[in-house]
């Protein structure tokens, strides 16, 4: 295993995939200028569109969609592999995706993962979320190896946004081997301020891996307001790279999977997890979801 560059992209994603394929576009150009090639968009960077007319509208098929189109072109012309953290596609069966595509150096689509976690949630300054009336969430983990383009051989593990606050997730995909997890997110700014940070931090220090989350970030076409602040963390939890800010931006680090590696032997909890019971917990309590088998 050897040390890459990997880089995330901060965007402020508006309502027209055509133009946010353009502003995509020009940031992994940048990006790949930098040295990086793993480069990692947002959730969400076709468009972040509100009213159900207007999405139903804006988007289509995964063989149509002009966000796929421009990442394919970009990872063969400029030999990279392409992370869109996640754009919405339809569906076979006429129903969305909250999709991440990973393209490789070819140009061919090496792995895809639909979000599973939905953000149903009300917050306490008026804001109401139902992005379960919008998406058909996933039900499937992925973990994939990159190599080539001068990486040997690091392993992928994919999320999207709300993901992150379900830690089952991170460490089913460690235990299947991902040094290196990812959290593309258009996280608001009220629940951003408060945990991104925090929880980004946490993911990379329980699973001993890197931890790449490209976001969203400002005030945005639909009226909505994301927190920006993408990162890239260690294994040990130290912030490799930041943007500072929501405006958009590039971000750059080293990623060498041997620390990983190195991590997970000082602290081998992977390794040391056991199972157990719990006892006295209430009729009430929800059933336990998302655990390894």
């Amino acid at each position: 295993m050897g040390a890459f560059k990997a880089a995330a992209i901060q965007m402020r994603s508006g309502i027209s995939p055509e133009r946010n394929a353009v502003d995509l576009e020009r940031l992994v150009r940048e990006a790949a200028s930098q040295g990086a090639t793993y480069i990692q968009s947002p959730e969400m960077t076709g468009a972040l569109v509100r009213d159900k007319q207007a999405r139903a509208a804006s988007f289509t098929s995964e063989d149509k969609d002009i966000i796929v189109a421009t990442s394919r072109k970009l990872a063969k012309e400029l030999g990279i592999f392409l992370h869109i953290g996640s754009t919405a596609i339809l569906r076979a069966d006429g129903k969305l995706a909250n999709r991440a595509l990973l393209f490789g150096p070819n140009g061919a689509t090496l792995a895809t993962y639909d979000k599973i976690h939905m953000f149903d949630v009300d917050l306490d300054n008026g804001e109401s979320w139902r992005e379960s009336a919008a998406y058909e969430p996933g039900t499937e983990a992925v973990v994939t190896e990159i190599s080539g383009a001068g990486i040997d051989g690091a392993r992928l593990g994919f999320a999207v946004c709300y993901d992150l606050r379900f830690p089952q997730l991170f460490r089913a995909e460690a235990l299947a081997g991902a040094d290196m997890l990812s959290v593309p997110a258009a996280f608001t700014r009220q629940t951003g301020e408060a945990h991104w940070h925090v929880l980004l931090r946490a993911r990379a220090i329980e699973n001993g891996a890197f931890v790449v989350a490209a976001a969203q970030g400002g005030l945005h076409e639909d009226g909505r307001e994301t927190y920006g602040h993408s990162l890239i963390v260690d294994p040990w939890g130290r912030i490799l790279a930041e943007a500072a800010h929501d405006e958009p931006a590039v971000i750059v680090a080293e990623i060498d999977p041997a620390q990983s590696v190195a991590a997970r032997k000082k602290i081998p909890n992977l390794k040391n997890a056991r199972d157990f019971a719990v006892n006295g917990g209430s009729a009430e309590a929800l059933p336990l979801r998302g655990a390894a088998s």
